[in-house]
């Protein structure tokens, strides 16, 4: 089978490198090279560097809507199928139209739950327990195209994005070669998603990383897991942004208002919501390294009933 691989990061990488493995790829079409860092250096996206190991042709277009040269290469290949992996660019029709068994998607959740560009950390930021991949027919909408297959996987209680992702993406690769394969041989029926039942799970943005510490400690927790590396989890002490780099449910601290901060036997506890507390173990003051909470509460010499929120 001949195949055109649409992908960008890491996540995408383990699907590219099955496919190669099992059919042909005659195309990688992935994000251009961006600059990064302090130093602006050129990003080789992970998918490209791959590519490149294995002699796959790269094609790195800045847009694909009205791209005459991308359409024309594409013709050329007549690819069978089209898989996109976490690619970050919406396909145009014409893209859809092309491919006899279409452009098929891996997400990163149990469709209708999670359409959308994050789904794998909102999933845990939300408290979920199981989530999985869902492989899909991409049409115009987003995420809102025909199911193929679907496999779970359970989310561990202490499991953040940065672990959970790469767990999803193996998963990722074998389910999209076992699609491939069942809709070559005409195994595999479309089932339309039940669209009452959707949920959405869009781009973060900075904010999103902000504590609200009228929330449960869980749900909190939740929200640190979910958004690593970025936005992370944040909070303000003293008209200043503090970053909180590692946390833990506690039901052994003191009982204390929402945001209320108290350090007891070199531990430092803080209040949250539902009667409910947090134990802080690593800070990260604005423009500093991280450091301990002990370190944190000698530095600042924090005094009795000051809260983080302020």
């Amino acid at each position: 089978m001949n195949v055109v691989f649409c992908g960008t990061p890491e996540f995408a990488v383990p699907t590219l490198e099955k496919l190669a493995d099992t059919f042909t790829v005659k195309l990688v079409v992935t994000q251009p090279d961006r600059p990064s860092g302090r130093g602006m250096e050129l990003l080789v996206p992970p998918v490209k560097r791959l590519a490149v190991q294995r002699d796959i042709p790269v094609t790195q277009p800045d847009k694909i809507k009205n791209n005459a040269e991308l359409r024309t290469r594409l013709e050329e290949i007549k690819p069978e199928a089209i898989v996109v992996v976490a690619y970050g660019r919406i396909i145009p029709e014409w893209m859809i139209d092309l491919p006899p068994l279409g452009n098929i998607n891996a997400h990163a959740s149990l469709l209708p739950k999670y359409r959308g560009a994050a789904p794998i950390q909102w999933a845990i930021a939300n408290g979920e327990t199981v989530t999985g991949i869902t492989t899909m027919r991409i049409d115009a909408g987003l995420d809102t195209g025909p199911m193929l297959l679907r496999r779970e996987m359970q989310i561990l209680p202490d499991e953040t994005s940065i672990a959970l992702s790469p767990r999803l993406a193996a998963v990722a690769a074998e389910l999209t070669v076992e699609t491939l394969r069942g809709l070559k041989t005409g195994s595999i029926a479309p089932q339309p998603q039940d669209h009452s039942k959707a949920s959405l799970a869009p781009l973060l943005r900075k904010e999103d990383g902000l504590i609200d510490f009228t929330r449960s400690a869980r749900e909190i927790y939740n929200q640190f897991r979910g958004f690593q590396p970025w936005p992370g989890a944040y909070t303000n002490f003293r008209g200043n942004s503090v970053k909180v780099v590692a946390m833990r449910p506690a039901s052994d601290g003191p009982s204390l208002a929402p945001g209320e901060m108290r350090f007891s036997n070199e531990r430092l506890f803080v209040g949250c919501g539902a009667h409910t507390g947090m134990e802080i173990l690593e800070l990260q003051p604005q423009s500093r390294k991280a450091i301990s909470s002990a370190e944190f509460v000698r530095g600042t010499r924090l005094q009795s009933g000051e809260r983080f929120g302020s």
